[in-house]
């Protein structure tokens, strides 16, 4: 008993201070997610005290998911900024660190979808990467937030898909335009889905007719002649 309780307090004593640094980094995942934006070199900043720290003996995945975050944010703006040196390093950094997080908690979907869309911008589409996508899929077929990322990069590689995926995929087309998002489901439907319009659009057969008329709306003003399940496209109905 008294070793049990020794174990204890040397556990607890190593696994305080994560603890302590918990509430910081949900907050933080929180505002990374909901797309905040972030004073130049804020994010850096926070991230720096994270690298110069010891490896904690315990790590929860709420610090991995806030680093890996950062990281992803990171390199997002180096990319954007076309800084190529910044943009290699940061995405390999990402990429250890998504790894990371996912290994703590291999049920996070979100950076399952991250993890492909990461490894497809350094090293371009392999077959073998498909499968972190699958992955994401699998855990959270109908997740909003995540939707507005997943769709795009999953109709750029629609093909590639399994038939079971390609359902999901279709659906959630289709749930992005129950849901209102209008312009995202219209710029997915003229980008990596043109190919497969016939099919994403029947399946908007359920759908609120509200969304159906307003998505129908929206592709005749782009001037794209599509029928849109129960929605008469006449385009003087729209002027």
């Amino acid at each position: 008993m008294l070793l049990l309780g020794m174990v204890g307090v040397i556990w607890s004593l190593a696994a305080l201070p994560s603890f302590w640094r918990v509430m910081p980094a949900r907050e933080l995942s929180t505002r990374i997610l909901l797309d905040d934006r972030f004073k130049p070199g804020g994010l850096s900043r926070v991230l720096a005290p994270m690298e110069q720290q010891p490896a904690p003996f315990f790590v929860p995945h709420e610090l991995a998911r806030a680093e890996a975050l950062i990281r992803l944010r990171l390199a997002e703006e180096a990319i954007e900024r076309a800084s190529s040196e910044d943009a290699d390093r940061e995405v390999v950094l990402t990429l250890k660190s998504v790894r990371s997080s996912l290994s703590l908690d291999p049920t996070d979907s979100f950076l399952w979808l991250m993890l492909y869309s990461v490894e497809t911008t350094r090293n371009g589409f392999d077959r073998n990467n498909v499968s972190y996508l699958d992955r994401s899929y699998a855990l959270a077929p109908r997740e909003a937030w995540i939707a507005l990322r997943r769709n795009k990069l999953a109709l750029a590689i629609f093909p590639e898909l399994s038939d079971l995926v390609q359902a999901k995929v279709t659906s959630e087309f289709a749930g992005m335009v129950d849901g209102d998002f209008i312009d995202d489901a219209a710029m997915n439907l003229k980008t990596g889905g043109w190919l497969h319009r016939d099919r994403l659009l029947a399946s908007l057969e359920q759908v609120n007719v509200i969304q159906r008329r307003a998505l129908a709306k929206r592709l005749v003003g782009d001037g794209l002649k599509v029928r849109v399940p129960g929605v008469e496209t006449d385009e003087r109905l729209w002027r």
